[in-house]
């Protein structure tokens, strides 16, 4: 990838029963053998697989469980394309056989705040790894998000994480970071992220935004879960315009439609 040149579509594939928006739609080999073919027809960049839902108060996932549903099908995936593959998840195991299962791309949710041996995996390979900001956990992180300030706060935290990984030998050109949209926000909060993407880039590093389906959508536009891909696909383009490298999102081919109108205005 090469940051700087175009925004990339990082496409999610979740095998969990109960994500927020699509729990259950990819469970059987069917169903994700069709979507990883739709996302491939409609130009992905990347593929995020995760296997433990992350939504607000959800419940873990044993190991075990997580590796069964993610392994097989990053080997499915790797078996079709070349792209690169991101793993979603917090556990160092997974993380570590998904990468030898063809993944890339480590995306971390806790910015390897959640298993201490994450480290260790992100230093045996050279990839990219996505480090993500969320107040709390997925069990609480909802409850009552407070900041003093949610731009400077967010940003303080990326800068501790991004010293704390070179001091510990992960270069800066191998970080991408992630606000956490809806991981600890509120509405207000959500709308100051998307509005000062570009304040995140002056940290040097690539920028992702997971903005795709999230309930400040039906908070804001009153939309239901099912009809949220319109919203999200134009957020999609006015991220990149202001400077997101990364935008991950469920309805591939409409955010690939409109990042190609948003180069229009670049």
């Amino acid at each position: 990838m090469e940051f700087g040149k175009k925004t990339y579509v990082m496409g999610i594939l979740n095998i969990t029963p109960d994500s927020f928006s699509d729990g259950g739609q990819f469970l059987s080999t069917g169903d994700i053998k069709a979507q990883i073919d739709t996302m491939l027809h409609s130009q992905v960049d990347i593929i995020d697989v995760g296997g433990e839902s992350t939504r607000p108060f959800a419940d873990p996932v044993s190991l075990e469980e997580e590796l069964k549903r993610v392994i097989p099908v990053i080997k499915r995936i790797r078996e079709k394309t070349p792209l690169p593959i991101s793993i979603d998840t917090t556990k160092a195991i997974v993380a570590q056989k998904a990468l030898e299962a063809g993944a890339s791309i480590i995306n971390d949710i806790s910015a390897l705040r959640s298993d201490s041996e994450m480290l260790d995996v992100v230093k045996s390979y050279d990839g990219p790894v996505i480090i993500m900001h969320m107040q709390g956990t997925p069990q609480n992180m909802q409850l009552s998000p407070r900041y003093d300030d949610v731009i400077t706060d967010i940003t303080l935290f990326f800068r501790e994480r991004i010293e704390w990984l070179t001091r510990n030998n992960i270069p800066q050109d191998r970080i991408i970071i992630d606000p956490g949209i809806g991981f600890g926000k509120s509405l207000a909060h959500n709308l100051l992220i998307l509005k000062n993407v570009s304040t995140f880039k002056e940290l040097g590093c690539p920028v992702l935004i997971g903005h795709s389906r999230k309930s400040f959508l039906q908070k804001y536009l009153d939309l239901d879960v099912t009809k949220r891909d319109c919203a999200t696909s134009v957020l999609s383009a006015l991220c990149s315009l202001h400077g997101a490298d990364i935008i991950r999102v469920h309805d591939v081919p409409l955010s690939v439609q409109a990042l190609r109108l948003a180069d229009v205005f670049k």
